[in-house]
């Protein structure tokens, strides 16, 4: 499991993210990801054959078809498809397989492991990077309550 410097790293370090699964639904958690990574810099790239474009980016069937480097695979797929998707991601040359909240696959964790990708399972991207970088308040949690120092009560 990584730790949260080395979470600080991936996030500093890699700037393109393929999103395997990304929704052209707004209500959608791949599309909220989608949207928060674009408004925070990052360039994505969505990989889902169902579509051309998904937040105003070329779609790609999978992740062969891309035509240009990818730094973080970041996995909206069952847990059962993941190793498959690992060998993808190590066969271009991606350095980052993450999967999303809730996936889990010790076969996709040995496969990226094994090829030295770093490995993320069972976080949201959006999630780690809000609470990393501060931006939790993008989610609605800032409600300006919640503070490291205690309210000082005065009385009369």
């Amino acid at each position: 499991m990584l730790n949260t410097n080395a979470l600080r790293r991936i996030l500093l370090e890699n700037n393109t993210v393929a999103i395997v699964g990304l929704s052209d639904k707004w209500h959608r958690p791949s599309y909220f990801v989608g949207k928060y990574l674009v408004d925070h810099g990052y360039k994505i790239i969505p990989v889902n054959p169902n579509h051309e474009e998904i937040l105003g980016q070329k779609c790609y069937p999978d992740l062969a078809s891309i035509p240009h480097p990818v730094d973080i695979v970041d996995l909206f797929q069952r847990a059962d498809t993941t190793p498959d998707y690992a060998r993808q991601a190590i066969k271009i040359g991606a350095k980052v397989l993450w999967l999303q909240l809730g996936i889990i696959n010790q076969e996709a964790q040995k496969l990226a492991q094994d090829a030295n990708l770093k490995f993320v399972m069972n976080k949201c991207l959006k999630i780690e990077h809000a609470r990393i970088f501060g931006g939790l308040n993008f989610i609605g949690v800032d409600t300006k309550i919640i503070s490291s120092s205690r309210i000082k009560v005065i009385s009369n």
